[in-house]
């Protein structure tokens, strides 16, 4: 039931690292940051380092240009051209079509009020998927089109939790259940994307933030229904905000356009980034002398974002 083939083309052998964003808007300096430790994590370990836009949702026009032009700013360098979700519809449908034939799917009716309300019922764990239209009948699905109710795919997991290794935090075990594999709308949903795109892209280390942390069993699970090998996984600690959430645009001047407008320089960006992960350089290359990832820091970055950085020339 595999999706790609058995026999890889040669350039696959080398394995690939990666960093995929979704071109909602500018990448801001924990973005700049992930996706600088992907390549570190890549480039240090002899593998290709691919880029991939996740373009199925919030897109913004004008985002993805600004966001390759940002990471070449800061001095990081792709392998290849750069591949976009939105042209690989047909390899989505044609794993859905192989879970599907596995009678691994069902359809589900269910609006994101009725799951959210379930899904924290103190019935279930927390977030998952109660398997509200699991058992429908064919009378109850009819009945379901008929009221207009646009029908998600989503699959019949067997497994109710899977188990990863992470190289930064070990064997991790988490929750497995009922994903949506194709939205309502038809789009394809991106813990099904993801997995196929890594696979038939021959990437094997998989670097980004500790958020995805607990969907990575049900990914890993994916793939193992697809016949597919799972990568090698590093979730690094984000960036967060003096008040301990995550680094957002409403922070202050936390994106790259924003700190070479108050006069810093690519290359004092990359230094900051350097110290936040222990390490004193000003472009990438530097940085991937020395890089070690057991040296890594375990905690979040905490970013001051006032006085964060001297403007060029400023003491």
């Amino acid at each position: 039931m595999a999706v790609v083939p058995a026999a890889h083309p040669d350039h696959l052998a080398r394995g690939a690292g990666r960093y995929a964003p979704s071109p909602s808007g500018d990448l801001h300096l924990g973005n700049l940051r992930t996706a600088l430790l992907a390549w570190l994590f890549a480039r240090s370990t002899g593998r290709r380092f691919l880029l991939r836009i996740d373009d199925l949702d919030r897109v913004r026009p004008g985002a993805e240009e600004r966001q390759l032009a940002d990471l070449k700013a800061i001095g990081l360098d792709w392998d290849g051209p750069v591949v976009r979700q939105s042209e690989r519809l047909s390899h989505y449908d044609a794993a859905i079509e192989r879970l599907t034939a596995a009678g691994l799917t069902y359809e589900c009716y269910c609006t994101r009020r009725e799951v959210q309300q379930a899904a924290t019922a103190p019935h279930g764990p927390m977030g998952a998927y109660p398997g509200i239209c699991r058992t429908l009948s064919a009378e109850g699905r009819a009945r379901r089109r008929a009221e207009g109710r646009p029908a998600a795919l989503r699959l019949r997991a067997t497994a109710a939790e899977f188990e990863i290794v992470d190289d930064l935090h070990g064997r991790y075990r988490g929750p497995v259940d009922d994903v949506v594999l194709r939205r309502g709308d038809g789009t394809p949903a991106y813990n099904l994307t993801v997995v196929v795109d890594d696979a038939e892209q021959g990437i094997d280390q998989v670097v980004r933030g500790d958020d995805l942390l607990p969907s990575t069993p049900r990914q890993a699970y994916l793939a193992s229904l697809l016949e597919l090998p799972a990568p090698r996984y590093a979730h690094v600690p984000l960036v967060l905000n003096e008040n301990g959430q995550r680094l957002a645009k409403r922070d202050g001047a936390v994106t790259l356009a924003d700190r070479l407008a108050l006069g810093n320089t690519p290359e004092q960006v990359v230094s900051l980034l350097a110290d936040s992960l222990g390490y004193a350089a000003s472009t990438p290359s530097q940085l991937l002398e020395h890089f070690d990832p057991a040296r890594l820091p375990r905690e979040p970055w905490i970013l001051a974002t006032d006085g964060l950085l001297q403007p060029s020339g400023c003491p």
